[in-house]
């Protein structure tokens, strides 16, 4: 029907069109699939169309804009009409780049078009940092947007949407397209006008969340009944024209890994308020109780699997504790679980780790990105536990309205495709979970990039002596260095150790966040010391300043290992891009809280064996626990992921009448 948004009739006939998981025999099929198609050469057959297009070269240079734009529409109305071939796309291709190298005066190099034939295939990409993933999305998104149904391209915030739509625009616009993005606080109207646009940036917080307000809207209409008759009657404007979103056509998904996988079950709430006092002082009062219980005596810690379980003993002494306190008190099952709540708070979240205090309040750190997120909060309580545990003024609970993962939001497209400068650790799960291959592009000069050998200490504090030893020592050549750090409290620590050395720095991290384009575009520069959590991992190129590239250029250390190897090669890519010189380094201990998570037991022996030797003790088993750990961490995370997902489906077919996004 005409005037109805074509994801209008899609929700509302089918809900939520996601498949579960396959199962057993299906799953062991899928995987074989998988694996089938990793073993087909799709990478030569790429570079093989993208010479084919690089060869169309002369016949679009020869036109004038008028004569480009022509052929512009010409194809446009053969993808419009869905009458497109493989010829058709090189073409494509072939023009935009082109009007790349008019408008803004950058054309794509061979492995960049691979990029987006790849893109368009829908694939995920993997590009290595500093070859230019921007430009490669124009592409794909081009034809995309000749389609008619719209391309979102997805990007990890606001500042990048916006820059992005303004800077390849005008590639858009010659080709006879119109583009827009989406930020945070604009209003429905304007967000509306985005969404019509040929091809919109925006980040998958603000297309998820008018996903779930679009959802809510229609739960709401579809009671009536009355406005999609008055809709379809072609009665004037209804309440249909509410809607932001036309549908979920295409997505190109800017750093995949870290949407796709790393946020993959954070859930995108839309709640309202639920005041409730009595609620919200239990929170203080189980915030003192916890303080006199003790581990192994009262309660139990399972850190692999941040697990807190009270012991008999633990119980008892609870009961003691709030004898005589009234309402929820008195049931012991529900003293037992807000109390284990508050020891979660107490044993697994911490301070300048996993969240900072800003302006009273609780903001959480993202743990792969290293950024803040002022916008979200922990749920079932876990957020108020972390207030009352502070002593900060507790939020009141909230009621949830509607909810999705980013991960069943993304599988709703109909055409998806990604790009990331780590692809490799995750094949496996970009094909279980969202039936897309990876395709790894080669870079477009040969990365000189030396990876030197890991530095593993037994003890934390010979680490850090050999941390700043080991960045004077490449200070004092006049080369740039990097340093990676974990969390904010590392960072603070290693930047006072480096204070007390009078070691000029630099620091970036969720607290000194304000000038992060600024502080990471300068790294580069001679004799600079940049101190970092894992935001300097994405994002802003650095560039070398001049003469670096002869001293060997940026020199790059981890000073923890992470619990993805894909987290890993993001910081190490920071180095050496494009052909540049550079070098990286892990520097660790079997002291880091990843290793002693992951691989206890290993750890555990290496330290009481190498108790004390202050030297570097980087062999075999002291390798092995650290791979050890990364296998365990990225496998207990994937199987996390999956198990969200079967219990979202579940919940879908066994309570198919809650009216849930």
């Amino acid at each position: 029907m005409a005037g109805v948004p074509s994801a209008t009739w899609r929700m509302l006939d089918q809900g939520l069109p996601d498949k579960p998981l396959p199962q057993s025999l299906d799953a062991l099929w899928h995987a074989g699939t998988g694996l089938l198609k990793r073993c087909i050469p799709q990478r030569q057959r790429i570079l093989s169309r993208s010479e084919r297009v690089l060869a169309l070269e002369d016949h679009f240079a020869q036109m004038t804009d008028r004569k480009l734009r022509e052929q512009a529409q010409e194809l446009r109305q053969v993808f419009r009409l869905g009458r497109d071939s493989a010829r058709d796309i090189e073409r494509a291709f072939a023009l935009v780049r082109e009007v790349a190298e008019r408008q803004v005066g950058e054309k794509p190099f061979l492995v960049q078009v691979a990029g987006g034939l790849a893109l368009a295939a829908g694939s995920i990409v993997e590009m290595a940092t500093g070859e230019g993933k921007t430009l490669t999305a124009t592409m794909p998104a081009t034809v995309a947007g000749w389609r008619g149904r719209g391309c979102h391209i997805i990007t990890v915030n606001d500042y990048l949407a916006k820059r992005d739509a303004e800077w390849m625009g005008r590639i858009y616009r010659f080709c006879g397209l119109n583009v827009a993005y989406v930020e945070q606080g604009m209003d429905p109207k304007d967000r509306r006008n985005a969404y019509q646009a040929d091809i919109t940036y925006c980040t998958n917080k603000e297309v998820t969340a008018d996903f779930l307000r679009d959802r809510l809207l229609l739960g709401r209409l579809c009671r009536t009944g009355s406005a999609l008759l008055g809709k379809i009657a072609g009665g004037g404007r209804s309440s249909f024209d509410q809607l932001v979103q036309r549908g979920l056509a295409c997505a190109i998904v800017d750093e995949a890994d870290s949407v796709l996988v790393d946020e993959a079950v954070t859930p995108l709430i839309i709640s309202g308020p639920a005041p409730n006092a009595e609620q919200t002082n239990a929170f203080v009062s189980a915030a003192r109780a916890a303080e006199h219980l003790h581990v192994m005596d009262d309660y139990t810690v399972n850190a692999r699997y941040r697990e807190i379980e009270l012991t008999a003993e633990g119980r008892t002494r609870l009961a003691v504790l709030v004898a005589g306190m009234p309402g929820i008190w008195q049931g012991a099952r529900r003293r037992e679980e807000i109390v284990t709540k508050a020891l979660v708070a107490k044993e697994f979240y911490l301070q300048d780790k996993h969240y900072i205090i800003d302006d009273g309040k609780v903001v959480i750190v993202d743990d792969f990105t290293g950024r803040v997120m002022p916008d979200r909060s922990w749920r079932d309580g876990l957020h108020q536990a972390i207030e009352a545990k502070e002593g900060l003024d507790v939020t009141a609970p909230k009621d949830t309205y509607a909810r999705i993962s980013f991960q069943r939001f993304f599988r709703l497209y109909r055409h998806l495709a990604g790009m990331t400068g780590t692809a490799q650790e995750a094949i496996g799960e970009f094909w279980q979970i969202y039936n897309l291959p990876v395709t790894v592009i080669p870079t477009n000069r040969p990365c000189i990039r030396k990876m030197l050998p890991d530095i593993v200490f037994a003890r934390k504090n010979a680490k850090w002596q050999r941390l700043v030893e080991e960045i004077q020592r490449v200070h004092q050549t006049g080369r740039p260095v990097l340093i990676g750090t974990r969390s904010v409290h590392d960072s603070e620590h290693l930047s006072r150790l480096l204070a007390a050395g009078k070691l000029d720095h630099q620091v970036l991290n969720a607290v000194r966040h304000h000038e992060e384009a600024q502080i990471v575009a300068g790294a580069g520069q001679p004799g600079r010391i940049t101190v970092a959590t894992n935001m300097a991992g994405r994002g802003t190129d650095i560039k070398l300043g001049r003469g670096i590239a002869e001293l060997g250029g940026l020199h790059v250390i981890a000073a923890e290992r992470n619990e993805s190897g894909r987290i890993d090669r993001q910081l190490f890519g920071r180095c050496a891009r494009q052909g540049d010189p550079g070098s990286a380094q892990a520097i660790v201990s079997l002291e880091d809280e990843f290793v002693s998570r992951y691989a206890s037991t290993l750890a555990g022996w290496l330290r009481k064996r190498y108790a004390n030797d202050p030297n570097d003790i980087a062999c075999a088993p002291t390798r092995t626990s650290f791979r050890l750990s990364q296998y365990r961490a990225e496998r207990f995370a994937l199987q996390q992921r999956k198990s969200v997902m079967r219990s979202d489906h579940w919940l879908d077919e066994n309570l198919g009448f809650a009216a849930e996004a």
